[in-house]
């Protein structure tokens, strides 16, 4: 259910509601645009006659039962794109966001050292791995804290905000200490207890698709942040797992326009997990951002061929150098913005 407020509602008006939808232990959430104010009511069960109860309320001007699942990530709570500041980095706007590093923190001369390099190359944002989901038990699994010190240090070096990836609910103390993003993988991505706990932690959080999920189920794990009090939800498409073993995952580029009908909330892929191939990452990357994804999340390592995890599918630093004009080409075709540095990256 949404109330909507009518233009010029008081902040008395409007506190008034929530508090009356609480005495009711129903959850409320706050949607405040520019022209006016909407509140989520989510929860159950919801009274029959609650719209009748609430509609009489002043500054209300409708009351609206919504049939989907997915309440707080759709279009009926919030009427405008969600953006999400990270720094000074503002995502979902007109400017497509590159987030790139490595898939895992290895050292910090591997991690400062490309951290320089992807922000000389027009990157907004370093990724790397200090805990690492693996298949096997018997690969590198990250070096864990220490991983997150180095990419405070990276942060400190180059000023790019950090994102980096949390496992478990006993991790989230630690790992909030140092990121400015969570990620959630796929593996995790309806691990429905490490979301609500995310959900409670006050930071940005993008969630990775899910290896077989549906677009609904998707958006209704992001509720699950969402309905702790966080907004702030990045998704990202990196792959879904289909019966062709050409690539590592199916990149699924329809998902990208059909999500953003369906959500308010910015929309990123993953080409490198989706190809798993070296050679097919820029043409992921860039029919990603034809279709209208907010962003991009790339690997990159000075050294591929020796990475510890994922260099296959890792770009060297003169690729991504060469790559980044083109997304910003593509992205000027579809009405976005790229900023990009020219730069002399030394492989």
């Amino acid at each position: 259910m949404i109330i909507v407020m009518e233009r010029g509602a008081t902040r008395e008006q409007v506190d008034d509601i929530v508090a009356r939808v609480r005495e009711l232990g129903l959850g409320a959430h706050l949607s405040e645009g520019e022209e006016r104010t909407i509140v989520g009511v989510v929860g159950s069960p919801l009274p029959p006659t609650l719209d009748e109860q609430l509609e009489i309320h002043a500054g209300v001007e409708q009351v609206v039962r919504i049939t989907k699942k997915y309440k707080l990530s759709g279009w009926d709570f919030r009427p405008q794109k969600t953006q999400i500041r990270v720094r000074d980095v503002v995502i979902g706007g007109d400017e497509v966001t590159i987030i790139a590093g490595p898939c895992s923190v290895e050292s910090e001369e591997q991690t400062v050292e490309t951290a320089r390099a992807v922000k000389a190359a027009g990157a907004r944002m370093l990724r790397g791995g200090a805990y690492k989901p693996r298949t096997s038990p018997y690969e590198f699994r990250g070096l864990g804290r220490r991983g997150l010190e180095i990419l405070a240090l990276a942060r400190e070096e180059t000023g790019l905000p950090v994102i980096t990836e949390v496992m478990t609910p006993a991790d989230i103390a630690e790992v909030h200490a140092y990121t400015d993003v969570f990620q959630v993988g796929a593996r995790n991505a309806q691990n429905y207890l490490l979301l609500e706990e995310i959900g409670k932690a006050g930071k940005p959080v993008m969630l990775k698709r899910g290896l077989s999920m549906q677009l609904e189920e998707w958006l209704l794990a992001a509720e699950y942040v969402m309905s702790q009090g966080n907004p702030d939800v990045i998704l990202c498409e990196r792959g879904i797992r289909t019966f062709e073993p050409a690539t590592r995952n199916t990149l699924d580029v329809s998902a990208v326009p059909v999500i953003q009908g369906m959500s308010h909330l910015p929309v990123f892929v993953d080409p490198s997990h989706a190809a798993g191939k070296r050679a097919l990452v820029p043409s992921l990357a860039l029919a990603g951002i034809a279709a209208g994804a907010d962003g991009l999340m790339i690997e990159v390592h000075p050294s591929p061929d020796h990475a510890l995890s994922d260099g296959a599918q890792s770009l060297t630093f003169a690729e991504f150098a060469a790559l980044t004009p083109r997304i910003a080409a593509v992205a000027q075709a579809v009405g976005r913005s790229l900023p990009v540095v020219d730069a002399v990256v030394s492989v």
